[in-house]
């Protein structure tokens, strides 16, 4: 298993694999870098060179309790790190649920490293949508990942561990899906390692504070990286009803609906995800 050079202190894990124009896909909550286990083979028997890493608290990477460390901008630099010292040119950002925010991140920041983005949820544009009554029974979880009583309750115990992650795989996931856990409850097991994973949300990173602070840019601020979105019939976290806006925050961006699957995109619809990357040349 290949380590990156530390950045702000922090290594990432990572595996590459493949020849040609290379794609990095980017993770989610709560997952690591094997939910593209099965898009990442679909890549490389269609030609691309595949870079998945851990982003930082997640997986085999670093897990350091360093405040202000892993919001979108620490978790972008230490991708950003990843893609100069691996030496891929303009790759394409792949990702969903936090990988989906590090992916636009660093698009909005560094636009000169990227060929185009290929995202599911979350999304700009749902602003205080996000506190309707509806809303706020699915992102209850985001407010209770702040507190310090999880360590008491889940970090380091597997059976928490394993009811806690179950929750969400089995709620967000769409009719049929079967979730594939053992993996995931070994590593969110270790000591200390469920903490870390949620320390995105310790950052003010999650949707509810993202969208609370919401403020549509100027049409030359917008995201310009050409953008692919696609948008899941059955994620009841991001209803369709708010891909409405996203003309407000990208100038390049083209919506697909994606019927029948749910939130967990590489799992669930790797198909659609290999079809878009590879139709971007």
């Amino acid at each position: 298993m290949p380590v990156s050079t530390a950045v702000d202190g922090f290594r990432l894990a990572y595996d590459q694999v493949g020849d040609g124009p290379a794609v990095v896909l980017l993770h989610g909550w709560p997952g690591d870098r094997t939910d593209y286990r099965r898009l990442g083979p679909m890549l490389v028997e269609r030609g691309r060179q595949v870079v998945v890493p851990d982003l930082r608290g997640f997986g085999e990477s670093d897990k350091y309790l360093v405040d202000g460390q892993y919001d979108v901008a620490g978790q972008g630099r230490s991708v950003v790190g990843l893609i100069d010292e691996l030496g891929l040119e303009l790759p394409v950002l792949a990702g969903y649920d936090i990988g989906s925010r590090v992916a636009q991140g660093i698009a909005k920041s560094r636009p000169e490293l990227v060929k185009a983005l290929v995202v599911a949820p979350p999304l700009p544009g749902i602003g205080q949508r996000v506190f309707s009554e509806r809303a706020q029974t699915e992102f209850w979880y985001q407010a209770f990942h702040r507190l310090p009583v999880i360590e008491e309750l889940i970090d380091g115990n597997p059976d928490a561990v394993r009811a806690y992650l179950n929750h969400f795989w089995t709620h967000w996931s769409g009719p049929g899906f079967e979730p594939e856990l053992d993996h995931l409850v070994e590593v969110y097991s270790a000591p200390g390692a469920f903490t870390a994973s949620i320390n995105w949300y310790r950052a003010g990173a999650g949707a509810v504070a993202t969208s609370a602070a919401e403020v549509a840019p100027t049409p030359d601020q917008r995201i310009g990286v050409p953008t692919t979105v696609l948008w899941p019939e059955h994620d009841p976290l991001f209803p369709r009803s708010w891909s409405d806006r996203l003309d407000e925050f990208f100038s390049d961006v083209r919506l697909r609906p994606v019927d029948g699957v749910g939130h967990f995109a590489p799992l669930e619809y790797p198909e659609v995800l290999a079809e878009e990357i590879v139709g971007l040349g």
